[in-house]
């Protein structure tokens, strides 16, 4: 206990020299975002690990990345990712959704529904343009929606 947890000095050889950014100092490194809009790394993300479990409400959160659990009623988020051993519960609408874990409940996807070889999705789907990879489970109802139709129906009565 008499040690410092990192040394103060080097023990041999030359001192570092920084490294010239190509960017400003103080600006961050920014992507694309692959729908166009806002860079990714200003994207507000939330990340729910593995062997981590979350029930409520997620409120302005862009992106959603689950690789543990998340049980909740309603979310509203640009892009949804259920990695493989991930578990949603609950209802969430989205633009786009990759599942390659499970999702039990109600998703509404506005544009793209990704369900990968490891992907399940129970309960009800409501999306524009769906790609199921070989070996990906739906087991429940599928709705296609279409650009006049409202995001969500109304009864099934003609």
């Amino acid at each position: 206990m008499g040690r410092a947890p990192f040394p103060t000095n080097p023990v041999s050889g030359p001192t570092p020299q920084p490294v010239p950014s190509p960017l400003p100092t103080g600006q961050p490194m920014q992507r694309p975002s692959p729908q166009g809009g806002r860079p990714a790394a200003e994207r507000r993300t939330l990340v729910v690990g593995r062997g981590i479990s979350v029930q409520g409400t997620v409120q302005d959160a862009e992106r959603l990345v689950v690789e543990g659990t998340v049980e909740a009623s309603m979310i509203h988020a640009t892009e949804l990712a259920v990695s493989p051993g991930g578990m949603f519960k609950g209802e969430v609408e989205v633009e786009d959704a990759e599942v390659a874990g499970t999702i039990d409940g109600t998703l509404t996807a506005r544009g793209n529904l990704i369900v990968r070889s490891t992907g399940r999705v129970l309960g009800t789907a409501r999306c524009r343009r769906l790609q199921v990879e070989d070996g990906g489970h739906i087991t429940g109802r599928i709705e296609m929606l279409t650009e006049g139709a409202p995001k969500v129906p109304g009864n099934d009565a003609a």
